[in-house]
């Protein structure tokens, strides 16, 4: 297996490890509203995400690092004609972490109010943009070379609205929804618990239509039969099917992992149609970016892996190790002061 080869799967485990952990991260905080009925249930829905949430974005950092270093042409490329939509994700991102910190640092409800508000749409929004994000991506941009002979993109802003992206959107949209609502299931007692499996249901079911069209739509687009990319595709509608029967008959665990499998399948389907490119060209296959022509040095490739070796199997360790020990389930009743901070209720909790 060539070096350019070995990082983009690498790279593609970094986008499964990140939309799997900040998938149900997104969820939780777009249900906020929807499955708390007061004050101490908000604190206890934030408190499942206390100690993990600013890890789980760990794992964007590093894809984004991992393809600059790599794949330097397609970084550039993709950061240019992707701008906005990035740069709204960035934003919500930063709003989204102030927000979790910055609500319970005043007593005033209407205060903690509108920084719910702001939870709730600073996750929206990168869950709906980064499914636009992969489906052009997948289903190729304009592109082509310049005077300067560096593949560009040509396209607008509109160019990345069309109707196949933005069902990408309503897909990751509705999956994260729902993979939030399981969690949530798995992770708290009591009314919550009730109100998110309720959710989880209803939601799972609509994403599964929405995730049936889009995987159809792509698999109707190659331009031949592709048997993998088929299998990858009827393995997702498997996985979530089965874990909607899971949740079905309560068993939260189990639910959990086949929503988490259902989100590998997608993403590893999106990538295996992807290879070898990188960015397909709308515009004809002689502007594709690939993991060749958009690659950085074999020696900085060589390095890289070497640094990945050794620094991989520390940060799952320690993210395995965060899981565990915050791996009890959280009730509206432990939160004895809903004024805390969420990393603080957190703690609080684990230690009662």
């Amino acid at each position: 297996m060539s070096l350019e080869t070995t990082w983009f799967l690498l790279i593609a485990v970094l986008w499964i490890g990140y939309f799997i952990l900040e998938g149900f991260d997104f969820g939780v905080g777009m249900l906020l509203p929807f499955v708390s009925r007061n004050e101490a249930d908000r604190r206890a829905v934030l408190t499942t995400l206390g100690p993990v949430w600013d890890g789980n974005e760990v794992w964007l950092l590093v894809a984004g690092g991992a393809t600059f270093a790599a794949f330097p042409e397609w970084y550039a490329t993709l950061f240019s004609g992707f701008y906005l939509p990035l740069f709204l994700i960035l934003v919500s991102l930063i709003i989204r972490g102030v927000a979790f910190e910055y609500r319970s640092k005043y007593g005033k409800a209407q205060w903690r109010r509108r920084w719910d508000v702001a939870i709730v749409i600073s996750s929206a929004i990168p869950a709906l943009l980064w499914g636009v994000a992969f489906a052009n991506i997948v289903r190729g941009v304009p592109l082509e070379k310049s005077a300067e002979g560096h593949i560009e993109y040509v396209g607008g802003f509109f160019n990345l609205l069309n109707p196949y992206a933005l069902l990408g959107g309503v897909v990751t949209l509705t999956v994260f929804l729902t993979h939030g609502a399981i969690f949530l299931s798995l992770k708290t007692v009591g009314g919550i618990r009730d109100r998110a499996h309720d959710l989880a249901l209803k939601l799972g079911l609509i994403a599964a239509v929405a995730a049936v069209a889009f995987l159809l739509w792509t698999n109707l687009s190659l331009p031949s039969f592709n048997l993998k990319i088929a299998a990858l595709s009827a393995g997702v509608a498997v996985a979530w099917v089965a874990g909607i029967a899971a949740t079905l008959k309560r068993r939260e665990g189990w639910a959990f992992v086949f929503s988490a499998s259902a989100i590998l399948l997608f993403v590893s389907d999106l990538f295996y149609a992807l290879y070898p490119r990188v960015m397909p060209s709308s515009l004809g296959a002689q502007f594709d970016l690939t993991i060749r022509n958009a690659s950085s040095t074999a020696y900085t490739l060589k390095v890289m892996t070497v640094v990945a070796v050794i620094m991989t199997p520390l940060v799952l360790i320690y993210q395995g190790w965060t899981y565990w020990v915050f791996r009890k389930r959280v009730s509206a009743s432990q939160i004895a002061h809903p004024e805390r901070g969420i990393l603080d209720t957190a703690t609080h909790v684990l230690h009662q």
